[in-house]
């Protein structure tokens, strides 16, 4: 299968060169290369690229990685769930390298390959109900910037007022950061890149 496998109907966002270069290890200052020696422990052997691209602004970039840790990896969703969420508005915002990057964090969290490729036909994909309504939270967000009231029912049946909160924010949240992402041109690091292909051959094996 293609790097185009599963993109979105305008394709990804790509730019031909970076806009924001990802600056050299040296100068990255020494807190964020102990932060990047750090990432090790989440299966990383070394910081992804958006970090090092948002710490061009460090007095952003730390109360951007306090705030964002509270989503992810230390939010209160199931891994799954939270993974599904960041995917399917990786793919509403056309942002290729959100996309890659949470291809492999959902795979390692337990989000199957069916559920990855469902992801990219939209709600009416799953026959979960309850995933069905989160996907559907995912694309009124994107689309009208509120979530209707039958899905709001839906899922607030579920979900605890805390967890609801946690949800709407976390869409906003990745919208944010795609734009960002879309807008710097940042590409996929080659680790990542690799991980993407060899999900992209076994779904079409």
């Amino acid at each position: 299968m293609s790097h185009d496998a599963l993109a979105p109907p305008r394709g990804w966002y790509a730019m031909s060169d970076a806009r924001l270069s990802t600056p050299e290890p040296a100068t990255r200052g020494l807190l964020f290369r102990m932060v990047a020696q750090a990432s090790r422990l989440f299966g990383r052997k070394q910081v992804p690229d958006v970090f090092t691209v948002l710490n061009i602004n460090p007095r952003l970039f730390w109360a951007w990685l306090f705030f964002a840790s509270r989503l992810m990896p230390w939010g209160r969703l199931p891994g799954t769930v939270r993974e599904m969420i960041i995917l399917r508005t990786a793919w509403n915002c056309r942002s290729r390298y959100e996309w890659g990057q949470h291809v492999e964090i959902a795979l390692r969290v337990g989000v199957t390959d069916d559920e990855i490729v469902a992801l990219a036909s939209g709600p009416s994909a799953f026959t979960d109900p309850l995933i069905c309504a989160v996907m559907q939270a995912c694309d009124e967000v994107f689309n009208d910037k509120c979530i209707s009231s039958d899905t709001w029912k839906m899922l607030s049946t579920h979900y605890s007022e805390k967890l609801m909160i946690e949800i709407m924010i976390l869409i906003g949240h990745y919208e944010m950061l795609a734009g960002f992402l879309n807008s710097a041109g940042v590409a996929l690091e080659a680790e990542t890149e690799a991980t993407l292909q060899a999900f992209y051959q076994r779904i079409s094996a």
